[in-house]
């Protein structure tokens, strides 16, 4: 048998099968590495490795039992299958076990997720994994005073972290490392790693040929344990690029397109696969960018074919022996030719136009040439107030040069920005990098704010003052998501997402039908002018500086854990209870939702992040943000014991305090946007039982299914129209519980009358003993 190599990262000899499945076997070890690499590769936990080798091995096997090319997603996918030989393939189809390489974890989702792991009782990972303190920083002043507020504030939780960490052999990124999908590509993403991150723009590793998938923390927690992990096989979406990116036209154009022909849930069930001669104009954390917002049209994930850019990414960043071994498979992390896509949609990189997408939804697109218009014709509000560039989308080192080189541009001229305009770094490494280069200062100078290395207003993270809940305003961002209320918790803000260029040039401009390409500025001397296209390098001609040392190794011998009682930030958790059995009978509809019902709708971030660590308290923010369909009104519901009108988690409280089992009534693509499990953890706590909907986003779908929740869709969508808000549904067939078999919905109406509809479901075998045991958790723990 061939010896294939191994990369073992902390230059151990030894191999933790764990790591890498069950069968994993003892392969060659690469030559030493550089000393360059060494200090690079400092941060890998212990036994870390890439294997190439086991990967092509099970390649092989599916392509000959499959007996057709292979696409590269699906190369990466089977080959971290847990049994390559006997597992069922079925695009869409069939569910896959799979052993991922890797786990992510950001601060706010991963204290729900240690909390699980905590009741799990095991003793340590059996992955390496990570934390990454990027949510809780809000942004308010500035980078340095809003950090160490931040760091008062959340003391408590990062203690907890920091500690549970290092108890468990989880890897910690202090407060200000920066943004966890810039920190996984800057260390972590490899090509042909599969990574899942408990977040949902984990797929931004995708820019680095790596297939990496957001997830809920339980099924962090299915990883962490050692346990093979389940995604249903996902079809592919082939998006062949001609052409070349050049002047205004970014990698950002490229997704904004993309996400106006699929929309918010095009991709779902589905993971996006770029490929074609387009693709080598296109810089490696340009790539990421594109991959990153592919969470926006329900992508599984998204993920480009290994290239030179790549290769130059990895040895900037200290990986050059990663790369060279990639080189030696790279017909592994290519597509096969004749490989074929479930559907194929082809964009021409030079005929591509500048897109702004919005607002109050991220596939809402429009060319830069034309949103003037649109804008008007709409009522949206013309003045820019706030420009705002960075997040974990658009924070490299070439997006913030090409945002610089306009800048450069106005400050020649004397002209400063009309709107206010931020900057957020994606990290610490990028953060000390263009100070050191100039460009903190350029944009600085013309009216820049530099925030934390954080999250920030990207996720509502953003104590804004310069208007009034309520009141109409434009804000243009190069951030992902733009869902009504996402960054400053006003649902008036008209929030438009686009290319740190074009968002840089509208900063300057102060109005949203200001096209770059066309239209001139007025220097204070009268001057008319018009920018030139932006410019700026690919990676720094120096090498990265790596800034402060902000990472925590996991000590070999493991620290204690103390969650105190009267904390209200933290709460050990308490196992859900059992299916009793039997039918669920005479639920009530707490809410039947009307339209959108993103997991911003069902579980608010913002103020709510501090209590992610808390299941009680946060389940005080169940459903505020959802529209009840019977008065067109937020947080306000029938309490049909009462009959009076309350909040919607006050009313689940009342129910599950009288014994009252409830369900959930909504639309289409239902869940959609985070990958927030206390989505899913609230209903169930407060004595939720089934979601039923038109249909569901992916991770949010998987969530519930791991809480023990029932997420069922009308067999016949038009059936969404007979359930009134004071009904009973009783939900019979669970005796029978059965892959692909319906269930049955009994709906009785407070006028004597009784409807029977269909309701579909997706659950396999195991997912079934998730509901009869209570959770996943508690089926784990049965089985131990």
């Amino acid at each position: 048998m061939k010896d294939f190599p191994l990369l073992i990262i902390n230059h151990q000899t030894c191999l933790n099968p764990l790591a890498l499945g069950t069968g994993a076997r003892r392969l060659h070890v690469s030559a030493a590495f550089s000393a360059k690499a060494k200090v690079a590769m400092s941060r890998f936990e212990p036994s870390t490795s890439i294997n190439y080798g086991k990967m092509h091995e099970n390649i092989n096997i599916v392509r000959r039992r499959l007996g057709r090319p292979l696409t590269l997603s699906e190369k990466i996918v089977y080959g971290h299958l847990d049994d390559p030989a006997g597992q069922e393939i079925g695009r869409g189809r069939t569910y896959l076990r799979l052993r991922p390489d890797r786990v992510a974890m950001q601060d706010a989702t991963a204290q729900m997720a240690m909390l699980q792991f905590i009741s799990s009782g095991l003793p340590k990972v059996a992955v390496p994994s990570t934390i990454h303190c990027d949510h809780l920083i809000e942004a308010q002043i500035g980078g340095v005073k809003d950090l160490q507020r931040a760091k008062e504030v959340n003391e408590e939780v990062y203690n907890f972290l920091a500690t549970a960490g290092a108890k468990y052999g989880v890897g910690f990124w202090k407060p200000g490392s920066g943004i966890i999908h810039q920190i996984i590509l800057e260390n972590y993403a490899y090509p042909g790693v599969m990574l899942i991150g408990t977040d949902s723009h984990t797929p931004n590793g995708g820019g680095l040929g790596a297939i990496c998938i957001g997830v809920g923390g339980a099924d962090a927690v299915d990883v962490m344990a050692g346990i093979p992990w389940e995604l249903k096989c996902p079809n592919v979406i082939g998006v062949r690029l001609t052409g070349a990116l050049s002047g205004w036209t970014s990698p950002k154009d490229v997704i904004l397109k993309v996400a106006g022909i699929l929309t918010v849930k095009g991709g779902t069930g589905a993971i996006v696969e770029y490929h074609g001669p387009g693709v080598e104009s296109i810089s490696c954390t340009g790539m990421a960018t594109i991959c990153n917002m592919g969470a926006e049209i329900g992508a599984t994930t998204s993920v480009f074919p290994y290239n030179h850019r790549m290769k130059t990414y990895l040895d900037k960043t200290g990986r050059g022996e990663i790369a060279s071994l990639a080189d030696q498979f790279q017909d592994d992390l290519v597509p096969d030719k004749g490989c074929e896509y479930d559907q194929l949609i082809e964009i021409n990189l030079s005929e591509l136009k500048p897109h702004i997408n919005g607002p109050f939804t991220p596939d809402l697109a429009h060319p830069v040439s034309d949103i003037g218009a649109v804008a008007k014709k709409s009522g949206w509000p013309l003045e820019v107030k706030v420009g705002l560039i960075g997040s974990c989308t658009n924070s490299s080192y070439e997006d913030m040069g090409r945002a610089a080189s306009l800048a450069k541009q106005a400050l020649d001229k004397g002209l400063k920005c009309k709107a206010q305009f931020t900057v957020t770094p994606g990290s610490e490494q990028i953060r000390a990098t263009i100070e050191r280069d100039g460009y903190t200062k350029i944009l600085s100078d013309v009216g820049g704010v530099v925030l934390a290395n954080a999250c920030g207003p990207c996720i509502g993270q953003w104590d804004r003052k310069d208007v009034k809940k309520g009141e109409k305003n434009t804000i243009v961002t190069s951030y992902n998501r733009n869902f009504t209320a996402r960054n400053d918790a006003n649902p008036a803000t008209h929030a438009f997402v686009t290319s740190p260029e074009i968002v840089t040039a509208m900063a300057i401009a102060g109005t949203l039908d200001f096209n770059p390409e066309t239209d001139y500025l007025t220097a204070p001397n009268g001057e008319k002018f018009k920018l030139e296209p932006p410019t700026g390098d690919e990676l720094p001609s120096r090498d990265f500086d790596p800034g402060q040392d902000t990472y925590q190794h996991p000590p070999s011998e493991g620290r204690s854990v103390d969650v105190s009682p009267s904390s209200n930030r933290l709460q050990l958790l308490e196992p859900f209870d059992k299916w009793h059995g039997k039918d669920l009978e005479n639920m009530r509809v707490l809410i039947k939702v009307k339209g959108k019902c993103t997991t911003d709708h069902i579980s608010a971030a913002g103020p709510w992040l501090k209590f992610r660590g808390h299941l009680d308290n946060i389940s005080n923010n169940l459903l505020i943000g959802a529209v009840n369909i019977e008065n067109n009104a937020v947080n306000k519901v029938k309490n049909q014991l009462t009959g009076e009108y309350g909040g919607v988690p006050d009313v689940a409280r009342h129910y599950k305090a009288n014994g009252e089992s409830w369900v959930v009534v909504g639309d289409e693509n239902y869940g959609e946007g985070s990958s927030r499990e206390h989505a899913a953890l609230e209903p169930r706590h407060l004595g939720g039982r089934a979601i039923i909907v038109k249909s569901f986003a992916r991770i949010h779908e998987t969530n519930l299914k791991k809480q023990g929740l029932l997420p069922l869709t009308f067999a016949d969508p038009k059936d969404y129209d007979k359930i009134r808000p004071d009904d009973k549904i009783s939900i019979t067939g669970l005796k029978s519980f059965a892959p692909g078999k319906p269930l049955t919905a009994v709906i009785k109406h407070s006028d004597g009358s009784q409807d029977s509809i269909s309701l579909n479901h997706t659950f396999n075998e195991t997912q079934i003993e998730w509901f009869q045991a209570g959770s996943a958790l508690n089926r784990m723990k049965e089985l131990q």
